[in-house]
């Protein structure tokens, strides 16, 4: 069994001795911090879990309306901070306060943000640009990749400008916003003459009581069935796939009714981390990242509601755009795509999309939120099939593999653990991501496949 060195930004596990159901107290110290709690007419601002962040920001945003405007999470102090329009009154300060935030008054309010967002998807939709509502600046921040030169360059550079300096920012990315189709031992699929791999998300109940997991949708749209190794014979069908468009998120049902699926997340080395419910992201927020290419790695929320602008890798001339996606700073590398964000309180977040980077020099990373995709594919999360909770769950790769994904956090890779269901063959690939980026077999032309 190889062992590879650790990437940066790799979030650490404990060498050894720890139990599955344990592994959150080490990896994620902050799980079971609790709150202070400040009395409903009292000023002080609560300290709060992300958890309980994310669910206070979105009861403030139904009582304060229009005068919300954005908000994110403070991790060292561990508050809310709710932004809320200038002008507006006393009322909604006095609201927030009373409900346990830190108020912030801005001048941008959400209206004004996303018609900003409007202009740039009618004069700047260029492939290799994204931009997404950043709530700390209150203001739109758009990124430009190394392909945005020339022309492509000052169109989007002159549309930021035309928004104010108040209102948008541009900024260059030293990578290429793609998607992570390729590389890694994951989820197998024929496509285009070649190997694709993905990686599998969460496991799902879908809306007929079959079990499914969640991938990306560039995955779904690449290939209809899936395996659990390079070789083996399909194990489970696509359903559902969005890509492009609203979303990036496909539901693939296993073929074998009584596949055991687990709501956990491998993290490798026989370690598992229970997911139990589904949440929206937070700014501000600390996430997790497990995919098959790169482990187990962290970061930050950095952008709500964003739009990234993928080069067709079909058409020369062509952009897939993608709306609605989470922005990061959690890298990401080929074989990632599909494979699960999470937080320290085992929520579900995410799918990974695509973005920029890698996990040397870092760089940008967009996620397909989870509660949108279960809401469209009427999926729910939660232990599916006779037998659950025998087998490792999303971001293992169904146990393709016995050897650790590259780079893979200095243990055992995703993969150790039995294979959905027990399929044949599931797990007993040997060297299924031994290699780095796999470029030989995994499907690298198919970048990004729909």
């Amino acid at each position: 069994m190889s062992h590879k060195r650790i990437p940066k930004r790799k979030a650490a596990i404990a060498a050894g001795g720890v139990v599955a159901l344990g592994v959150a107290a080490v990896l994620l110290p902050n799980a079971n911090a609790s709150q202070d709690g400040a009395s409903n007419g009292a000023a002080a601002p609560r300290t709060l879990k992300a958890a309980d962040a994310s669910d206070l920001a979105s009861r403030l945003r139904s009582m304060l309306g229009d005068a919300f405007a954005g908000s994110y999470y403070d991790a060292a102090g561990r508050q809310l901070v709710v932004n809320v329009i200038s002008g507006n009154g006393d009322n909604a300060v006095v609201q927030a306060k009373r409900a346990g935030a830190t108020v912030r008054e801005v001048d941008n309010s959400l209206a004004e943000l996303q018609a900003g967002a409007r202009t740039l998807k009618a004069d700047a939709t260029i492939p290799g640009t994204a931009w997404a509502v950043d709530p700390k600046t209150n203001k739109i921040v758009v990124t430009a990749d190394s392909t945005v030169t020339g022309a492509k360059w000052d169109k989007v550079e002159s549309t930021v400008q035309s928004l104010g300096s108040g209102m948008a920012t541009l900024k260059k990315s030293a990578g290429t916003f793609k998607t992570f189709v390729s590389g890694g031992d994951a989820v197998f699929a024929q496509a285009g003459g070649g190997t694709v791999r993905c990686s599998l998300g969460f496991n799902v109940t879908a809306s007929d009581g079959s079990p499914a997991f969640l991938t990306a949708g560039h995955c779904g749209v690449a290939a209809a069935q899936w395996s659990d190794s390079q070789t083996g014979r399909p194990i489970a069908t696509v359903d559902q796939a969005t890509f492009p468009g609203e979303g990036d998120f496909s539901l693939v049902k296993y073929d074998d009714p009584n596949t055991q699926a687990a709501g956990e997340v491998n993290v490798g080395g026989g370690q598992t981390v229970r997911i139990a419910k589904a949440a929206e992201a937070t700014v501000g927020a600390q996430v997790f990242r497990m995919g098959s290419t790169t482990g187990l790695h962290d970061g930050t929320v950095t952008g709500l509601d964003a739009t990234v602008n993928f080069q067709s890798e079909t058409d020369p001339n062509g952009v897939d755009t993608v709306t609605g996606l989470i922005q990061t700073d959690v890298c990401a590398e080929p074989g990632d795509s599909g494979g699960s964000l999470f937080t320290q309180d085992g929520s579900a977040i995410g799918l990974t999309s695509g973005g920029s980077g890698d996990c040397t020099t870092g760089g940008e990373t967009f996620f397909q939120p989870v509660t949108t995709a279960l809401q469209a594919t009427g999926a729910t999360l939660g232990d599916a099939g006779a037998g659950a909770g025998d087998q490792a769950g999303g971001g293992d790769a169904l146990g393709g593999g016995t050897a650790a994904p590259s780079g893979a956090v200095g243990q055992s890779g995703a993969g150790d653990q039995p294979g959905a269901g027990d399929q044949p063959g599931a797990g007993d690939q040997p060297g299924a991501g031994d290699q780095s980026g796999a470029a030989a077999e995994d499907g690298s032309r198919l970048t990004e496949t729909h």
